[in-house]
């Protein structure tokens, strides 16, 4: 059998012992992977400060820097430049995040990460080596299918790893190490800003590499997902990578218990739509009915729309232009201190969610979340369209920004991720998620395109008239979350599949776990899983 066939595993029917008691160990190992968020959030985020440097624009345009306490509008990036240095990178981590499902099959969940990490690096090599557009744009794509890579596949192994009880806030945490690479790109740029030499941008670049090492090197010492074991018919190994997550014996009932769940529940799942060729296995993503809240189309469509959404909140525009932006409202000294301190909103929002997303679940988070961002976007709107030359009026437009970054870090900026990990079932679940974080990517670079035409100098030059399409769209996410998104809070992903198929999104917070897929596939008079599911799911071990 691959991987060594087990003898027999202990089941239970009772929903409570499906998983064994939390430990500071498991937290631990569940929550390091979210450090890939950092390098992920630092390379959206240095960019930003990079494009308003005065030695990166005279070095890029060639145009002359302007008198000493003089304002010149013109003196910035061409749209046409600023979209494509900004979007190039999305564009690479769509592709990377799609193909990095398919290779996480392959090699593993850990094995992906590390070669994103490999792949990011080389890219960063190439930003900082360039003294023009032609290198800096090359290495702004190929570190994005690095980043493909590892946004994709830790949102997978996080989920699949971490215990139910804590998976939401874990995952959270990868929301908050994306947080803090932010910050620490605001905190470098800013310290950069003012130097008249290639420094000023090559800094910046270069210490991202920093980043990659530290999570290559660690992700190393962890265990590989047993999910992923399962799926490749290698129950022993995913037996011992438990053991090691869980902080139990490899015999203990606990870890026997969930990995009995797991194994039915693949199995269910593979007698629900069966494995075929690798193209039949892609088209598996679409089957069943749309109207279907279980089919794997319904899940497929939740996911990747739910990724589009968040990037359809718009907050993507204050952290890719917030600093050309404030630059542009005229009454702002000093353009990158404001995009620092509402970076520093968003850092110190997120770690709310650790406890909201636990505590009121998945659902009221994205709902209220929503509400709150559409009325500080339509606020800021109204009140930059109507009096925007005013410096109090600008004032509190800034303050309505910082507490619409708020609303996002706190809701929609953790839970859009929690939701793509959870919602699909083992036998999709890579191709699932990775399709969720492409879009994701896809949207992220179709704004980063079109924003430089609709808010710059030389074009649509709409100042704060964009919040009324940001406040549109998040009116949008409103509707969507409050008709289509379900409640996943404190259910483990084997019972996350029982309750999409048993209610509503709009019911699902009132379901309870009544039965285990162990109990209703087969149960042993000792109290085993039964022994020809085990054989089946081992035969079975595929990559597709």
């Amino acid at each position: 059998m691959p991987g060594g066939a087990l003898a027999e595993v202990s089941a239970t029917n009772d929903v409570n012992r499906i998983e064994a008691p939390i430990t500071w160990k498991a937290y631990f190992m569940c929550a390091f992977a979210a450090f890939g968020g950092i390098y992920f959030g630092y390379d959206s985020g240095y960019i930003n400060g990079v494009k308003g440097m005065a030695y990166f624009i005279h070095q890029q345009t060639g145009k002359p820097y302007p008198p000493a306490g003089v304002t010149d509008d013109s003196f910035a990036l061409e749209s046409w430049r600023d979209s494509l240095i900004t979007s190039i990178l999305s564009a690479g981590t769509f592709f990377g995040a799609i193909i990095a499902g398919d290779i996480s099959d392959f090699i593993g969940r850990r094995l992906t990460i590390i070669a994103g990490c490999g792949i990011f690096l080389i890219g960063v090599i190439l930003q900082t080596a360039s003294a023009g557009l032609g290198l800096l744009v090359a290495g702004r794509l190929i570190a994005g299918f690095g980043v493909g890579f590892v946004s994709a596949i830790i949102i997978l192994y996080m989920s699949e790893c971490s215990p139910k009880k804590i998976r939401g806030a874990v995952v959270s945490g990868y929301q908050f190490a994306i947080t803090i690479g932010l910050l620490l790109a605001a905190c470098v740029d800013y310290a950069t800003q003012d130097r008249m030499d290639t420094g000023s941008y090559r800094i910046p670049i270069a210490i991202q590499m920093l980043w990659a090492l530290i999570l290559g090197a660690g992700i190393a010492f962890l265990p590989e997902s047993p999910r992923y074991f399962v799926k490749r018919g290698k129950l022993d190994n995913a037996a011992k990578s438990l053991a090691r997550l869980r902080g139990q014996p490899i015999e203990s009932d606990f870890v026997q218990n969930e990995l009995a769940e797991i194994v039915a529940n693949h199995e269910y799942e593979l007698q629900v739509v069966p494995q075929g060729t690798y193209w039949s296995s892609w088209a598996n993503c679409f089957k069943g009915s749309l109207m279907q809240p279980s089919s794997n189309l319904r899940r497929t469509i939740l996911g990747t729309s739910m990724q589009m959404m968040q990037q359809w909140t718009g907050v993507n525009f204050i952290f890719y232009f917030g600093t050309t932006f404030f630059k542009q409202l005229g009454t702002i000294s000093n353009p990158f201190l404001i995009s620092l301190i509402t970076t520093l909103v968003n850092v110190c929002s997120t770690p709310i969610s650790f406890w909201t997303i636990e505590r009121f679940g998945r659902r009221p988070l994205l709902i209220w979340g929503a509400l709150g961002m559409l009325i500080c976007e339509f606020l800021v709107a109204i009140m930059g369209t109507a009096n925007g030359d005013n410096q109090n009026v600008v004032k509190a437009m800034i303050a309505f920004i910082c507490i619409y970054i708020f609303f996002f870090a706190s809701t929609w900026g953790p839970g859009a991720w929690v939701v793509i990990g959870e919602i699909f079932p083992l036998p999709i679940r890579s191709r699932g998620v990775a399709l969720s974080t492409s879009s994701n990517w896809l949207w992220n670079c179709i704004i980063t395109v079109i924003t430089p035409y609709l808010v710059g100098p030389d074009k649509g030059n709409l100042k704060a008239k964009v919040f009324f399409l940001w406040g549109a769209l998040c009116t949008a996410c409103f509707v969507y979350a409050y008709f289509l998104v379900p409640e996943t809070k404190g259910l483990s992903l084997e019972q996350v599949d029982k309750m999409l198929e048993e209610t509503t999104p709009r019911n699902s917070s009132r379901w309870v776990p009544h039965t285990t897929f162990a109990a209703e596939l087969g149960l042993t008079e000792k109290g085993t899983l039964a022994p020809e599911i085990v054989q089946d799911v081992e035969r079975k071990g595929s990559v597709v």
